[in-house]
């Protein structure tokens, strides 16, 4: 069955709704965004969650000293990164490497414990716009898409299509599970339950 993360949590609310509802990760935004919240904000909102609900800390155009600060904190799971990389040799946590995707796309090779976000490319953010890719633009070999999460543009209305067209690891959401640029519970719970259904 494919996992879901709901990305962008940043009330008590949300988090026990996503993790109620059956969500696999939760996504918290250090970068700079309307929904970026602290190490220390992420740590209050996610104490005392089950171990199997995967906490990720996203970041954009990061240095690795911020993602080792981050991971440092021990409340982590895995690492987020949109933009240019940082040097990554030797990080033993899950990366999840955001891809824009365009035409012509192509899969990079990605090394162990990697995976891949496919999202649309950036606008004012380099994630979490809410704007969807040309799904066409992709080729989802399965073999490739066991290691993939899919964003950009998901909703609960269209979660189904793009679990059936791309069958991926992993979907994520952010401003697709909003209303005026707050999360949105019910809209959460029908993400999660139509992502899974």
């Amino acid at each position: 069955m494919v996992k879901v993360k709901i990305c962008g949590l940043s009330t008590h609310e949300a988090v026990d709704t996503a993790v109620n509802a059956g969500a696999d990760f939760l996504g918290f935004v250090l970068a700079k965004s309307p929904r970026q919240v602290t190490i220390e904000k992420a740590a209050a909102l996610t104490n005392g969650l089950p171990a199997e609900i995967k906490k990720i800390a996203v970041f954009a155009n990061a240095a690795r000293e911020e993602l080792d600060c981050a991971l440092a904190a021990g409340i982590f799971d895995g690492i987020q990164l949109h933009g240019v990389l940082p040097d990554l040799t030797g990080l033993e946590t899950m990366t999840i490497i955001a891809q824009n995707v365009a035409k012509d796309f192509s899969f990079p090779e990605i090394g162990d414990g990697q995976y891949l976000l496919l999202d649309a490319p950036p606008q004012k953010y380099l994630g979490g716009n809410g704007q969807p890719f040309v799904w066409k633009d992709i080729r989802p070999e399965k073999e490739k898409m066991r290691r993939t999460f899919v964003a950009g543009g998901l909703t609960p209305e269209n979660v189904r299509a793009a679990v059936r067209y791309f069958a991926p690891f992993a979907v994520d959401v952010s401003s697709g599970v909003e209303t005026g640029g707050k999360k949105d519970l019910e809209k959460i719970k029908r993400f999660i339950q139509n992502a899974k259904g």
